[in-house]
C-alpha cells in the first residue's frame, strides 16, 4: 500500500495546469481538469475542496466559475499538497511488538521498553528526511520539470484545449 495516496499525484498535476506557464492555464474548473486527466469530476472536486480547505487554491465565481492557486507556485510545496490531500499521516505506527516478547511472560523489563522503540526511531527519521525533501520541492520546480521535459508545442495544446472548452460552454448558452 503507498504511503502517498493517488489524489495526491493527480491534485498534483491539476495544480501544474494551474501554474500559469507555457503550459498551463490560470484559472480552470474541477470538471475540465478532471477531463483532462481522464478521471471521474467527482474525485477531483473532492480534492479540491481539501485544497481549498488547506488555503494552496481560490474558488472563482460566476458561470466560467472554477479554481486559481491561492499563492505562488514557488510558495506552495509538495509537502503542502501530500498534507492538504492526505494528511498529516504517520509513515510508521509503532506497535510495541517489543513488549510482546513471550520470554518475558507479559512483563518485560525497563530495558526492553524503555525510551523510543529503536524500529520507530528509524522510521520517525525516515519520516522527518521524507517530509524535509517534500517540503524542498514546491509547485514551481515540478511545473519546470514537467516544462523541461514536454515539447514547445505542449503549452499551447493545453491552453487551446481549455480555450476550445470555455468557447463551446459559450455557445452552449
Amino acid at each position: 500500500m503507498a504511503h502517498i495516496s493517488t489524489g495526491v499525484e493527480y491534485a498534483l498535476h491539476c495544480m501544474i495546469y494551474l501554474a500559469d506557464t507555457g503550459a498551463g492555464v490560470r484559472e480552470a474548473s474541477a470538471r475540465d481538469l478532471a477531463e483532462l486527466q481522464g478521471v471521474p469530476v467527482e474525485y477531483v472536486a473532492k480534492l479540491f475542496t481539501k485544497l481549498h480547505r488547506a488555503g494552496l487554491v481560490v474558488a472563482t465565481e460566476g458561470a466560467r466559475g472554477g479554481f486559481t492557486l491561492a499563492r505562488a507556485p514557488r510558495e506552495i510545496s509538495v509537502l503542502d499538497v501530500v498534507d492538504a490531500v492526505d494528511g498529516e499521516k504517520a509513515l510508521f505506527e509503532c506497535r510495541e511488538i517489543r513488549s510482546r516478547c513471550a520470554i518475558f511472560e507479559d512483563a518485560p523489563p525497563p530495558w526492553a521498553t524503555n525510551g523510543v522503540c529503536s524500529i520507530h526511531a528509524v522510521m520517525q527519521s525516515a519520516e522527518r528526511r521524507m517530509r524535509e525533501s517534500l517540503a524542498d520541492h514546491s509547485l514551481a520546480d515540478l511545473t519546470e520539470r514537467v516544462n523541461t521535459k514536454a515539447p514547445r508545442t505542449y503549452g499551447p495544446q493545453v491552453v487551446k484545449w481549455f480555450e476550445d472548452r470555455n468557447a463551446s460552454r459559450r455557445n452552449e448558452r
